[in-house]
C-alpha cells in the first residue's frame, strides 16, 4: 500500500504525524509494538532509511521506545497521549483561524460560525 505524500513536508515527518494521530485516536495502543522498519517501509512505500528516521524522531519526542532486539513500542505514558492530543488540537485550531483570516473572515464571524456549526451538529445528533 503506497501512500500519497505532500511535497511541502518531509516524508518522515508525515509518517510520524500519521503514527501520532493513530495513537491519539486509539488505533495504536500504549505499549503496542510497531511494525519493523522493513515492514513499515513496505507498507508506506518508502525507503527503510526514511522509517528509521521516523522512528528516531518519534523516540526523540518520547512517543516510542526502541528495545534492542525486540522492536519499537509506543509509549505507555498516558500523559504523553493527552499532551499529543492537546498539541494536535491547538495546531488544527490555529491553522483553521489562519485560513479563515486569510479569506478575510473576522474573529467575531469565526466564533459565530463555529458556534452555529456546533449547535447544528448537536441538533442533528439528537434528531
Amino acid at each position: 500500500m503506497t501512500e500519497e505524500f505532500q511535497t511541502s513536508k518531509p516524508i518522515y515527518r508525515q509518517i510520524a504525524d500519521r503514527i501520532i494521530q493513530q495513537f491519539v485516536r486509539g488505533e495504536i495502543s500504549p505499549g503496542e509494538k510497531l511494525p519493523s522498519v522493513r515492514e513499515m517501509a513496505i507498507q508506506s512505500g518508502v525507503n527503510p532509511n526514511t522509517i528509521q528516521r521516523t522512528y528516531g524522531e518519534l523516540e526523540r519526542m518520547g512517543v516510542v521506545e526502541t528495545k534492542r532486539g525486540q522492536g519499537t513500542f509506543m509509549t505507555e505514558q498516558i500523559e504523553m497521549k493527552r499532551q499529543l492530543r492537546t498539541e494536535i488540537q491547538r495546531e488544527m485550531i490555529e491553522m483553521f483561524i489562519q485560513n479563515m483570516r486569510g479569506i478575510g473572515v473576522e474573529d467575531r464571524e469565526i466564533t459565530e460560525a463555529v458556534e452555529q456549526a456546533l449547535m447544528g451538529k448537536g441538533r442533528a445528533e439528537n434528531d
